[in-house]
């Protein structure tokens, strides 16, 4: 049973609720540490080929798009609610970009919707 990678990174270097959230669900979180940490999700993500991508920062945007810029991820940003992110998996994005959004529920809906979607885990 694989587990499903989840790398997150946060403007402001925060993003552990969202981790600890991605574990109650069964997934494995890889979690950058440090400021700025949404500009290498992509680089990060290539490394420890995740399934999943959450960038947080102000507009929503920078790290996911930088992620699908350098790497051709299929992305979704600006995205302000737990339900955008699932709709936004639904529809094939692998990197979801959130304004700031830190919270438990938001990493267990994201890894419990992807395991429906791909029956893995």
């Amino acid at each position: 049973m694989d587990n499903i990678v989840v790398v997150i990174g946060d403007r402001l270097g925060k993003g552990q609720k969202v981790a600890k959230g991605v574990e109650k669900a069964g997934g494995k979180a890889i979690l950058i540490p440090g400021m700025a940490a949404d500009m290498k999700l992509g680089d990060v993500m290539h490394d420890a080929k995740a399934d999943i991508g959450i960038s947080f920062c102000g507009s929503g945007g920078a790290g996911a798009l930088m992620a699908a810029n350098k790497y051709g991820y299929k992305v979704k940003h600006h995205l302000r609610s737990i339900d955008a992110g699932i709709t936004a998996l639904k529809e094939g994005a692998q990197v979801l970009g959130f304004g700031f959004l830190d919270s438990e529920d938001l990493g267990r809906r994201i890894v419990e919707e992807y395991k429906k979607l791909n029956q893995k885990g």
